[in-house]
């Protein structure tokens, strides 16, 4: 059993909360393949993030036509980061979460471990590792133009669907 049933399209929403993160939004009205997409880099400010995330689901027909499935990638400080980063990146995190909060749309917390663990082995150093996940993602989306700053998204967004698609799923959180 994957997500809930419905007669409703599909809508698979990627977060990379990073200062260079992106937002991917994987949908298919018919609730299966094949998918369209739309992804960008982040917004530098609340207000464009939110515009970001919610122009395309509009668009879309969301919240009429549509289920949203939304995973944000759960992050936290990592050893030698400096102050400033770790507050940006702290804060883009705080961003998003308030943003699907105060929409009301519902998502899910994976580390990046969880998500990337889907794909296999990855190189141990940071710049071949983000380089062996834009060259994944534009394997699986050879018409999309990937990006560095979007290919994290673009993943999260495909795991996504095809975690629903195979079984069951931990409940989306939603606070309220």
């Amino acid at each position: 059993m994957g997500y809930e049933t419905t007669d409703k399209g599909l809508i698979y929403v990627g977060i990379d909360v990073g200062v260079s993160g992106g937002v991917c939004i994987l949908h298919s009205d018919s609730g299966t393949p094949p998918y369209t997409m739309q992804c960008s880099k982040t917004e530098a400010t609340p207000h464009d993030m939110a515009e970001q995330l919610l122009t395309p689901l509009y668009a879309l027909g969301y919240p009429d036509t549509h289920v949203v499935y939304t995973m944000v990638e759960k992050v936290h400080s990592m050893p030698k980061q400096g102050v400033a980063s770790t507050f940006k990146f702290g804060k883009g995190y705080g961003v998003w979460i308030g943003i699907l909060s105060a929409l009301r749309i519902p998502y899910e917390l994976t580390t990046p471990r969880t998500w990337m663990g889907h794909y296999g082995a990855m190189p141990k150093d940071k710049k071949d590792r983000k380089n062996y996940l834009k060259s994944m993602a534009q394997s699986l989306y050879p018409e999309q133009h990937i990006t560095l700053a979007t290919a994290d998204a673009v993943l999260m967004a495909h795991y996504l669907c095809v975690k629903g698609m195979l079984g069951p799923v931990k409940p989306l959180h939603h606070n309220e």
